[in-house]
């Protein structure tokens, strides 16, 4: 009998042992972590084309939305995946669309597939750009002078917008030139050396963009109107971003600013800082404007 009790009671003892740990594994305690498959981790994704201006608004809307907490993933690609990307899904939001003239392309293709969040900067504008020291003033005149020029047209990345709108002015203007595909990096690099050697040279331009800051540059007068007049760069982004996140969407509709600002930015990226400094100096010098995308203005 005795034995018998010793028996039970160890058996009372080991149940009650034994719930006691199921119950501190079911986690219904104040501290416990959020059930699995669910995270408070907050995430976005930036789709950007890598002209010199959007590697430079990208960065500082990505320190932006860090700033908010979140893990922001960057994804660099040319224009038409650009679209395409959004279109699809396959990222949440892009700083990087010029229009109405220089994307319209894609915008005719995907604009009902994306949402147009709002304009981030007025004032931009394309064409074809020359030194100053350069003795003509328009488009019209470049036959002319043809053989200062070498007959060639320094462009930039395959399928950007201003490559197709270059390509219809060679056509509109019946030049006798050759479009030559780059890249930003590339078409800057040919320029600064042109600059240096006082030679003639002209290449696809946009403001903003360092280069106006950095040497003495003018657009060719386009009198046919190829290039449309000035632009804006929007913010588009994935349909359904704003119902799953209020707080980027609100970012986005925030963000705004000028070409001068990104130009700042854009130069000290150019002279060597990172782009990841050069856009925590431009946010750190501009307190009040974060605060203001942020929503907390």
């Amino acid at each position: 009998m005795i034995q018998s009790r010793k028996i039970s009671c160890i058996l009372v003892i080991f149940l009650a042992v034994a719930c006691l740990f199921a119950a501190g594994c079911t986690g219904t305690d104040d501290g416990d972590k959020s059930p699995p498959g669910t995270t408070d981790e907050k995430s976005i994704s930036i789709g950007y084309v890598l002209w010199d201006s959007e590697i430079a608004s990208t960065n500082v809307i990505n320190q932006v939305f860090e700033r908010a907490g979140y893990d922001v993933t960057l994804m660099a690609v040319d224009a038409a995946p650009l679209y395409q990307g959004l279109a699809k899904g396959e990222f949440d939001f892009t700083v990087s669309s010029w229009l109405p003239r220089t994307h319209q392309a894609y915008m005719e293709e995907f604009g009902d597939q994306v949402d147009e969040v709002a304009i981030n900067m007025n004032g931009t504008r394309i064409g074809l750009v020359v030194p100053t020291y350069v003795t003509i003033d328009s488009i019209e005149e470049m036959n002319g002078v043809r053989d200062r020029f070498d007959g060639e047209i320094v462009g930039v990345e395959p399928g950007a917008g201003i490559m197709s709108a270059t390509e219809e002015a060679i056509e509109e203007y019946d030049l006798d030139y050759e479009l030559v595909p780059s890249s930003s990096a590339g078409m800057a690099s040919a320029l600064r050396k042109a600059v240096q050697d006082e030679e003639w040279i002209v290449v696809t331009g946009w403001t903003p963009h360092w280069k106006f800051a950095r040497w003495d540059l003018k657009y060719l007068e386009d009198p046919k109107g190829i290039y449309g007049g000035e632009e804006h760069v929007a913010t588009l982004a994935r349909q359904g971003l704003a119902e799953d996140d209020p707080e980027a969407y609100g970012i986005l509709q925030r963000f705004h600013w000028t070409p001068e600002d990104m130009e700042s930015v854009m130069l000290d990226i150019d002279s060597g800082m990172s782009e990841t400094e050069a856009a925590n100096k431009w946010l750190d010098t501009h307190p009040d404007q974060v605060d203001a995308w942020l929503g907390k203005a």
